[in-house]
Formats: structure tokens, sequence, C-alpha cells
């Protein structure tokens, strides 16, 4: 019964994400912050790709599979937005509040290098919201998103190095494996990430099969199971670094810009891949269609996610902004038949936030702490 078989695909997706989380963060001590995070986040989330890039193909062999193709992505996303990032702000708080101290505040400020992360969910948000409106996604599409994260990685490249020091904030395994004189610490990532890769490459295919099976005998949606369970579990270890990093005040902002990050690279490179792994399985290069319902769902993720940037765009994330995003994520979650409805909710809430950030232009903003950045490290002319 394939519906027993998640008793193993579920946990070797989990280790297979832990085993790629621990390389990425053993690994990123030889570039700047910003690009650590970035290049983290993208490699994190490669157990995301796996099942998607599964799903894609599934969906070009069984067209009756076709809906469930934005299922997996906008869950993650939504996931991301809507659970990560307040996750975050809630934990550095507990932690803030534990440890006292005279300088206890309810605020996460952000810093001037991580404007360049806030500022690029823009363009990728703007151009999906162009895959919205053209109802389908093609490989032009992908070319077109994957250029965004280009462009990305490209000003994160200009930041300084990481501090080598930090190596103390990373988890027991990584801690271990950095610890270790070169070339023995590479010898480990490389193992991590080989493993990692192996199990994938085994448990991905069986993981979608068993999840569409357990969705059936648990009488749920198998879409929704899919928006879900699947992003839950594959990003399931890089919660747990975001969470870790949390706990420490100096560290929250990073932990926080890890989740934008990913909600980044989910929403170029991730959505990139899909007309080719989907062209790939017809045989012949190939839009994918959407419906009405997964219109539906694209919209909401848009509208959440760009709610999520205008609270970012202040260069701090407060308590009401994440409480907001998590009580409408839960709404959303609990009740899926409220969800266009929940829509209307975020884009009443971001057309207001859009004029408060037009209106307090000349604070503080992710614009003017990205102006001060081309002035100094990026040097754009």
């Amino acid at each position: 019964m394939e519906a027993l078989s998640a008793l193993w695909t579920f946990p070797a997706i989990i280790v297979a994400a832990m085993l790629i989380s621990w390389a990425a963060e053993s690994g990123q001590f030889f570039i700047s912050q910003g690009l650590a995070l970035a290049v983290l986040a993208w490699v994190q989330t490669l157990p995301e790709f796996a099942v998607e890039g599964v799903i894609a193909l599934t969906a070009a062999k069984d067209p009756s599979k076709l809906h469930l193709i934005t299922a997996n992505y906008t869950g993650s996303l939504r996931l991301f937005v809507g659970l990560g990032w307040p996750m975050v702000y809630f934990v550095s708080l507990l932690c803030r509040k534990v440890k006292g101290g005279k300088r206890f505040s309810w605020t996460i400020e952000l810093e001037d290098e991580h404007s360049i992360a806030v500022l690029s969910l823009l363009p990728a948000l703007a151009y999906f919201l162009v895959i919205y409106f053209k109802g389908t996604i093609n490989i032009l599409d992908g070319i077109v998103l994957t250029a965004i994260y280009c462009i990305y990685l490209y000003l994160l490249s200009k930041m300084p190095p990481h501090d080598a020091e930090e190596v103390e904030d990373l988890g027991r395994i990584p801690k271990y494996v950095m610890r270790r004189k070169y070339p023995f610490n590479a010898l480990w990532i490389v193992c991590f990430f080989l493993a990692g890769g192996a199990i994938l490459y085994f448990s991905a295919h069986p993981f979608l099969n068993s999840m569409l099976a357990l969705a059936m005998t648990l009488g749920v949606s198998q879409f929704v199971f899919v928006q879900w369970v699947a992003p839950f579990l594959s990003e399931f270890p890089e919660k747990l670094s975001a969470f870790y990093w949390a706990r420490r005040e100096k560290k929250a902002s990073m932990a926080l810009v890890n989740f934008v990050s990913s909600s980044i690279n989910q929403c170029t490179i991730l959505v990139a891949l899909i007309p080719i792994i989907y062209s790939f399985g017809l045989g012949k290069i190939a839009s994918v269609p959407f419906d009405e319902h997964q219109k539906v769902e694209i919209l909401l993720t848009i509208i959440q996610s760009y709610l999520g940037f205008l609270f970012l765009a202040s260069m701090d994330f407060k308590f009401f902004e994440a409480s907001a995003l998590f009580l409408l994520w839960l709404a959303q979650f609990l009740v899926p038949g409220i969800r266009e409805e929940i829509t209307w909710v975020y884009a009443a809430w971001a057309l207001i936030e859009t004029v408060r950030l037009i209106k307090n232009s000349k604070e503080r903003n992710a614009f003017s702490s990205f102006a001060i950045l081309c002035k100094g490290h990026l040097k754009i002319r």
C-alpha cells in the first residue's frame, strides 16, 4: 500500500534536507553574509526543488495531476511568509524577554545589507503577477525569473566577506565540521551533499506517491496535502537553522533574511524549473496552464508576499506585523474556503501599507538603505 510508504519517505526527505542543510551551513564562510544566506537558502530548499520537479514530470505524463503543480510552491511561499517569518520574530522575542536587560526591544531591526534581499522580492513578485494574468508559465518566463535571481546574487556578491568568527553560531554538527582542518572540513561538506542528494534521488518520487495515497486514505484533498505537507517536511531543517539563529538578538535579522532569501529563490528559480521539467516530460516545449483554482492560489500567494515585503520595507519587523501575517496564514490554513476573502484582506492592508510607505518615504527604508549601499560597498554607477 503506497500510503504506508510514508513511513520511510517522510523521514527520508527530512534526513536528506538535514544533510544538505548541514553542508550548506558549513560552506557559507567564504563569501558575504548576504550571498551566504542566499546560497544557503537555495541549497537548503533543494528537497523542495526535487519534489516540485517530480510533480512537474508526473503532470506531464498524467494531465490529471496538472493541478498539483502550483500546490507545492504556493504552499511553500505562504509557509515562509505566514509561518516562518512570524516564528523567527516570536522565537527572538521570547529569548530576548527571558534574557531581560535594559535594551529589550519589541522590534527586529534589519541592517542596510538586508535591503538587497527585501527589494529583490519586488521584481520577482511583479513578474509573478504577469504570469498570473497570462494564466500560463513557459520557458521564457523561467528565463526572466532566473535573470532576476542572478541579479540578486550579483548584488550580494559585492558585499564584504562573511565573518569567520561566526562559526561559533552554528549548530552542533556544522560547528564540528568547520572546526576540522582543511581539507577534512571540505570532505565532510561534500559527503553531506552527496548523501543528501542520493537520498533525494531515490525518495522524491515515492514521497510524492505516498503523499497522494495518504491524502486519499485520509479523505483529504490531494492539492491541500501537497501544498502544506510537502514544503513543511522539506523546509523543516531550514526552519530549525533560522530558529537557532533567532535565539540570539544579533542574529535575529539574519534568521529573518534567510527566510526572505528562500522566498526569493522559491518564486524565481523554483518556479523557473517547472516549465523546463514539464516540457522535458512531454518531449516538446510547452507552457504550463493554470485553471481558476490555481490562479486564486497564485494571487493569494503574490499579495501575501507583497504585504510581507511592505512590512520589511521599513527595515524592521514589528510585533503586530508578525502577528498579522501569522493569524492570516492560520485562518487560510484552517478554513481553506475563505481564501478569496483572505486575499481581499491582504490586498486592502497592502494598499494601506503602500500609501504609508510613500508618505514616509523620507524615513529610513529599504530604498534609502540600498542607496547607501550603492554609494559604499556596491559601487554601482
